[in-house]
Parts: C-alpha cells; structure tokens; sequence
C-alpha cells in the first residue's frame, strides 16, 4: 500500500494526520522546518486563543463571506468539539471574560507535545527538514532536504502549507507557483489581521511609539457604505497602528485602501464622554494653564491621546471649544497601506473554495486536499482563525481517507471506523 502524505505541520496539517491516522491508514507527515508547530507556539506565547464561546450563529458570522464556505466544514467541528478534543489530550479549557477560550495554562507548549506524543503512538511518521518541490514528471511528490532530494509516492496528499505571513516559521507562500503550474486558481495572498501605516511625524514617533491607546472606539465606512463600530485598543507604533481593535477592522480597511489609495477611521478619544459634556468642559476657562493642562484638568485627556490631537488637528482648533470636542470624539486617522504579508497575523488570499469538491480536494488534482490557510478565508483574531484551521484539517484529512479506500476498491471508509470524539485507535482495531 502506497502512503498517504500531509506536507505542512500546523494545525490543519496535524488535525488532518490525526484523522487519516485513526482510520488505520499509514500516515506521513513532512514539514520544511526542524519541528512542527511553530506559529501554532507562537500564537500561544500570550495566551493560546482556541476558539471563542459566544452563540454558533455570530461565530460563523465572522467569516464574512467564507461563511457559506466554512460553515459545512466547522458543523463538523465546532467550538465545543475543539474544547472537548484538548480535554481529552489532558488540556483544560475556560472562557475569559472576553467570550475567548484558551487553555488553563495559557500556553500552547503542553497542547502539541500531547498531541504529538498521540500522533506518533497511533503511528503518524514525521519527516522534517524536508522542504516540498512539487512533482516529478512520474507524479511523485519532491522533496528538498539538508542532503539530497527525495522523491515520494502518495495514494493521497493533504497540503497544509499556511499562508505567507511570518516566513522565518516555515509558511511562505511557496506553494502558490507549484499548484499555479497545474492549473489550480489562486487567488493573491494578502495581509490579514494586520497593522497599517499612517505616517507620524518625526515628533510624534519619537514620543509615542509602541504605547497603547486606550480606551478609544472606532468608526469606520468601508467602499460600499457599510459601517463599521468597535471599542477597545491599538498600539501606536514606529510607523502607525497595530493591535486588536486595528485587526478587527483590517480586512475592510484594508479592502478600502485598494480601491481608493487609502482609508479614513474615526477615532473617539473619550468614549465614555458626550460631546455635550467635553464642550462644557473644556469651555471652562483656561487661565494661564497650557493647552496640554488645561485638557488633563478638564476632561483627563493626556500623553499619546493628546498628541494624536496635536498630529491631526490645527492649532487654532484647540482655542474652540465645541472643535475640539468634535474631535475628540471623532479624529480622522488617514491609514495609507497595510503592513507587509511578512508581518500579518494571517493571510487572506490562496485556493478558492470553488476549485475544490466539498472533502476539499482539488478539482484539478485529483488526490489533492488543501486545508488551513492555503484557502481563500480570513477570520478576525479570537479563536476564529485556529477553528477554522483545525476544522478544514479534519475535512481534508476525512477526504483523503475516502479518496484512498475508494481507489483501492474497498468504496468509501465507514465513518464509524473513524473515532469523531478523537480517542487513540491503534491501526489494527482500526
């Protein structure tokens, strides 16, 4: 019996190695790095953000018009099923007071060395330091590695290679020309959940680069008229904003600044305020405090919040009252281009889902399955974008399982020989 191949050790790569596994079928996992995980450690260095708790109905909204595309996928494994499965590799879960879920301990290290430790006791085979080259002209799969290249055949493969963004982890987008070649659209990879440019003065850069700008709300009206509102914080950095209330509103922004050349947010210094009360406020007479004291006394304005005010506004607008309320309550911020793919987050961008059959196999390529950021989705952060990549591993890996019994004359694998709850099945009781 020929091997069925995942190329990529991510988490849609590892999920879909999981489920080929527990049909009893030999598995091999080849990944370009020394280790496999590595942006999956990454996102746990803060907190690893699994999935999110807030009602199934919202969550699939956040995949905005991927919705139709993902929501068959991630029925088949929800938020719940994503909880249950760490529990069962010993790693607990609980709701923060955001709605998101991550692990008791707040990191991802124990999750994969459990996991691993599962996959290689059901018989998952890892291949790393083995870089993917395409085929052959006999249909075998290239590898690169530190030696030699090494050719490989596959009843079935699964790529999982991620999108573009942090490279030096192993995903940089160097699938795209390799399925290009064979006749697979790809749409063209883009920064998601990312930050974007503004262009500070050189004052303003020197004095406030990388502090937080809280608590502000922002509002925003992409190309087509829709509004967008959201509250929380970002970070000011050397070159613009980053952070999590930037990245809920980067794929519209971002959107906008390719249609227009740019993108207008609406920044509410002080939303806890009515502009009522900032007029009333700051109309209470100065004296001879400065500007920069007579904001702090009067409303508790200060630091980056008041040199976002100086960087944006004219300086006559200071001495008008009803004005400057007004923008303080909705500073224009001019963001001029996103971040490098290099930067991101994630990806949006890659194979459409109409070059794809519902167990995610490439039409062109039969035998083929793509999974995780490889496909044209993007998600906002909170636990969104790991559900969706564990959940496109489990229907790819589920449909190299039935590509592979179907071309060996066995017809489609029974699903109950596939353990859905994820407990280890040894290949022979398999």
């Amino acid at each position: 019996m020929k091997k069925l191949v995942v190329i990529g050790g991510g988490p849609a790569g590892l999920m879909a190695a999981e489920v080929i596994s527990q049909a009893g079928l030999p598995v091999h996992l080849y990944d370009a790095m020394p280790s496999v995980g590595r942006k999956f450690l990454l996102a746990g260095k803060g907190g690893l953000n699994l999935t999110h708790s807030e009602p199934y109905s919202r969550f699939l909204e956040r995949y905005d018009t991927r919705q139709g595309d993902l929501e068959p996928i991630v029925n088949d494994f929800r938020p719940d099923d994503l909880r249950a499965w760490a529990g069962e590799l010993g790693v607990e879960t609980f709701v923060g007071t955001s709605g998101r879920v991550f692990p008791t301990e707040m990191k991802a290290a124990p999750l994969l060395r459990a996991w691993l430790r599962r996959l290689r006791g059901a018989g998952v085979i890892f291949h790393l330091c083995h870089r993917w080259l395409g085929w052959d002209d006999n249909g075998r799969l290239r590898f690169a590695t530190r030696s030699v290249e090494a050719q490989v055949e596959a009843d079935a493969v699964v790529l999982a290679l991620g999108g573009a963004s942090w490279p030096k982890l192993g995903s940089d987008g160097g699938w795209v020309p390799l399925l290009a070649e064979r006749g697979v659209p790809i749409a063209p990879l883009r920064p998601a959940n990312c930050g974007f440019d503004v262009g500070w003065t050189k004052h303003f850069r020197s004095r406030f680069e990388g502090q937080p700008v809280k608590p502000v709300a922002i509002r925003f009206t992409d190309a087509a008229g829709r509004d967008y509102a959201q509250q929380g914080e970002f970070i000011a950095t050397a070159t613009g904003v980053e952070g999590s209330l930037i990245y809920a509103l980067s794929a519209p922004v971002r959107d906008m600044i390719e249609a227009t050349g740019r993108a207008i947010l609406h920044l509410d210094l002080a939303p806890d305020w009515t502009e009522a009360r900032l007029v009333e406020r700051l109309s209470q007479p100065r004296g001879k405090r400065s500007v920069a004291s007579h904001l702090k006394r009067a409303i508790n304005l200060d630091g980056v919040k008041t040199g976002l005010l100086w960087e944006f506004l004219e300086r006559e607008s200071f001495d008008e009252p009803r004005r400057l309320a007004a923008a303080i309550k909705a500073l224009p911020i001019p963001l001029l281009a996103p971040r490098p793919l290099a930067e991101a987050i994630s990806t949006a961008g890659g194979v459409p889902f109409q070059a794809l059959d519902e167990h995610l196999m490439l039409c062109a390529l039969p035998g083929v399955f793509v999974a995780g950021e490889m496909l044209d989705w993007e998600a906002p952060t909170g636990g969104y974008l790991l559900t969706a990549s564990f959940a496109t591993g489990r229907t790819a890996g589920l449909g190299a399982v039935r590509w592979t019994q179907q071309k060996q004359g066995h017809g489609f694998v029974r699903m109950d020989k596939v353990d859905t709850n994820f407990s280890v099945q040894s290949a022979s009781s398999a």
